[in-house]
């Protein structure tokens, strides 16, 4: 079946598609038996240094408190990165300079730096203006270090999506005498909601992902600084590395997932219900008097 945009394979399409396929899985086999190939004669494969994981004291003492620090940092950043986001993408659309012109120099600004770098400074900062305990500083310098960074990005997320939509929509808005104001919170931000998702939740993921900076960086106790310990502990640098790898796979496939299903969601409650009216529901729909005559002649 063809479309506008795709046209369906003919038969010599279709041949040469089915050896890329063969070819690909083939290539992917190999690349998988060469890994595991090496991974066994380097002796990774050894019983004694996946062993730890079938235990709970690798869990309890070491992958859980980290994956909880992990998302605890991400939890607190994307609350705040969030709304700051939405304030300072709305602020670049104003139609005052006083307001857009500082609101575009703060997001601008903030996107130019590497996120390490807000981290680090937000760090020394809390070391050297603050009374908070070492402790906690670590985990007040991620989330500052996050939350600069990503409200940036997402500022430009939210005016992005906003501009997508129709011009025609904001006229309408106008026409009928709603604010800017109203327009923009009953009539645009609601639209462009689905829209900017998918580009909103791949920002999460990048938040939750970025977490590690402070393990690697300030000793911050999330996810991968607990794997060090643990790998430390066991002698199991490889596995322990694989075993994260797996659980920020599954962690961040089930941010994706609940976000596809979001927007599969706020899709469908927009759609009409496309319900077709029968003779008999049509005689129960009220009619204007002036119809009624109208219609009352016909």
């Amino acid at each position: 079946m063809s479309s506008v945009l795709y046209d369906a394979p003919g038969p010599r399409a279709k041949r040469r598609n089915l050896v890329l396929t063969v070819v690909f899985v083939a290539l992917l086999a190999l690349l998988a038996w060469w890994f595991w190939s090496t991974m066994d004669d380097k002796g990774q494969l050894k019983w004694d240094l996946w062993q730890p994981f079938t235990t709970s004291e690798a869990w309890t003492t070491y992958l859980l408190p980290g994956l909880g620090n992990t998302l605890k940092a991400a939890a607190l950043a994307m609350v705040i990165a969030l709304p700051l986001g939405a304030f300072f993408g709305i602020a670049r659309l104003s139609d005052h300079r006083w307001v857009r012109i500082p609101a575009g120099a703060v997001v601008e600004f903030f996107r130019a730096i590497p996120v390490l770098l807000m981290i680090l400074f937000a760090n020394e900062f809390y070391v050297r203006s603050t009374d908070i305990s070492s402790d906690e500083r670590p985990l007040y310098a991620v989330v500052t270090g996050l939350v600069l960074y990503n409200a940036s990005v997402l500022a430009e997320v939210v005016r992005a999506g906003i501009l997508s939509l129709p011009k025609g929509q904001t006229e309408a808005a106008y026409a009928i005498g709603l604010r800017k104001g109203q327009t923009m919170t009953g009539i645009l931000l609601p639209q462009a909601v689905t829209a900017m998702l998918p580009a909103i939740v791949s920002q999460l993921v990048v938040i939750v992902k970025d977490t590690a900076l402070g393990g690697v960086m300030l000793g911050f106790p999330e996810l991968l600084n607990a794997r060090s310990t643990l790998a430390a502990n066991y002698a199991n640098v490889i596995a322990s590395f694989i075993v994260v790898a797996v659980i920020f796979i599954v962690l961040n496939f089930a941010l994706t997932s609940f976000a596809a299903w979001l927007e599969r969601r706020l899709r469908r409650s927009k759609r009409s219900t496309g319900a077709v009216l029968g003779a008999e529901e049509m005689a129960e729909v009220p009619v204007p008097a002036d119809d009624a005559g109208v219609r009352g002649t016909a």
